[in-house]
């Protein structure tokens, strides 16, 4: 007899979702979690580091509050105390894990269990073994946590290190004088911006061309520009070989170049928490990127399906939920629903903040002959200037018939502004949707209708027809009152 229609191993973001949605399903459900998470039991570093950002841009403004009309006098007597920093992030933090906390989830009808456990198999059928349970259940979601990677740097260890997860431990201590960030992860490019922003000398050392190099080229190089501007050096090309503690410093090589700082923040890639499940008992493999699934997220077990960390790819929230999602309707009804990533919008909340949808302008010309390019800058949005914030552009990829290929938008509110050509990318509607859309004023959504609108002119400007049709059209309507 089974004991659960679903047992979700991990207590993820994705894997709180799974369970809390498959009780709306009626489903005896249970949630396996690790007891090292404590009080913040659904991995909250993710809600930290955004809350982290937000006081960053915070800091921004009090500082640009010049423009708006307070005197230098005014801003000198503003300090930051960075405990009190910390302290109002953990409280966010706190109260929004208190949506999903064990008690809130046992009220939902979830079986909230605490410990390590690994698949095995018992009797004749598969088993989750637990606190010498053995949970039996018609199907298994794996959604575990990922922790990240170290690279092997000589002296790293000895030295010491802070990652993006482990970063409030400097809760008890002074805001650090100065901070080198390894890596291209998007959150150390935040956390970079951020600790910079509230003070810190900070250095970014990345081994590839341009920090994050898997965005748009254009995009990315504006947020790098903005970031050097903004007094943070950045080194690009430079691979760290050793690392040093002398004189109450740490000490980078990098290349040539020799780096010191009070602390060092690794932000390099993540991997998945899989091997104490024992996954090779029931069938499940691995490569270099995590747990192996088909395109309706299915293991090489048919019974066990994976998302969210365990997959790979950029940590982001929304997507690990949006395949947990499709996970669910495969499990609990029949198993057609595959994932499309295409159409999914994520963000990097620098200041500015780079969004993006669909394909970068280098994939789009590399899959079609017809691309079309449509750009727009923020210093020509009313609402833009109001706010101070001119900063950006929005950039839209299309083909000749307005096909929308990808979206980007670097500036104010870009997490936000980039949903509307989400939507028209999944309706399969063309740019023209969006040009015929009347914004209100003055807001930043001005933009992309903009934008729209100037490639409707181009396209109309090609098409020297439609020009010359309303020329004579308008010469016969003035031949009237002659």
């Amino acid at each position: 007899m089974l004991d659960y229609d679903l047992v979700v191993i991990g207590g993820s973001p994705a894997g709180i979702y799974a369970a809390v949605k498959a009780t709306n399903s009626n489903a005896r459900v249970a949630l396996v979690a690790s007891p090292l998470f404590g009080s913040t039991w659904s991995e909250s570093s993710s809600k930290y580091n955004k809350s982290l950002c937000y006081i960053g841009k915070v800091a921004r403004t009090l500082e640009d509050a010049a423009i708006f009309g307070w005197s230098e006098k005014e801003q000198l007597n503003r300090s930051l105390e960075f405990g009190e920093t910390l302290k109002w992030a953990k409280g966010i933090v706190a109260s929004l894990d208190e949506n999903y906390s064990p008690a809130v989830l046992a009220s939902l009808g979830v079986d909230v269990i605490f410990g390590e456990g690994e698949f095995c198999r018992h009797a004749t059928d598969i088993a989750f073994a637990v606190k010498d349970q053995y949970l039996r259940s018609r199907k298994y979601l794996i959604a575990t946590n990922s922790t990240p990677v170290i690279p092997e740097i000589d002296g790293l260890e000895s030295a010491g290190y802070l990652t993006p997860d482990s970063i409030w431990q400097l809760a008890n201590v002074e805001l650090p004088k100065s901070l080198i960030v390894i890596g291209n992860d998007p959150v150390g490019v935040e956390l970079a911006q951020t600790f910079s922003r509230l003070g810190t000398k900070v250095s970014l050392v990345v081994s590839s061309s341009r920090i994050l190099a898997k965005e748009d080229e254009e995009a990315a190089l504006l947020i790098q520009s903005q970031l050097e501007a903004e007094g943070i050096q950045v080194f690009t090309e430079y691979n760290v070989t050793q690392v040093r503690w002398l004189q109450d410093k740490k000490w980078i090589q990098a290349g040539n170049r020799a780096i010191d700082a009070d602390e060092i923040l690794i932000a390099t890639e993540f991997q998945p928490h899989t091997t104490a499940l024992n996954l090779d008992a029931v069938g499940v493999k691995c490569n270099s990127n995590g747990i192996i699934v088909n395109s309706k997220l299915q293991t090489t077990n048919h019974r066990i399906y994976a998302c969210g960390d365990v997959l790979g790819g950029y940590r982001f929230p929304h997507i690990a939920n949006y395949e947990a999602q499709i996970a669910l309707k495969n499990l609990l009804r029949f198993p057609v629903s595959q994932v499309d990533y295409r159409y999914i919008p994520w963000a990097i909340l620098s200041d500015p903040e780079l969004a993006r949808v669909g394909l970068t302008e280098a994939q789009a010309k590399r899959r079609y002959a017809d691309v079309l390019l449509t750009r727009r800058y923020f210093k020509m949005v009313d609402k833009a200037q109001i706010r101070g914030e001119i900063t950006g552009f929005c950039k839209v990829i299309t083909r000749a018939n307005g096909e929308i290929l990808g979206a980007h938008i670097v500036g104010a509110e870009a997490s936000e502004l980039i949903h509307v050509f989400a939507l028209a990318m999944q309706q399969k509607l063309k740019i023209k949707a969006i040009a015929n859309l009347t914004p209100i004023f003055p807001t930043l959504s001005t933009i992309n209708c903009q934008t729209a609108a100037d490639w409707q002119s181009y396209h109309q400007f090609q098409n020297s027809s439609k020009p010359n049709f309303w020329e004579g059209f308008l010469n016969l309507v003035r031949s009237w009152f002659n």
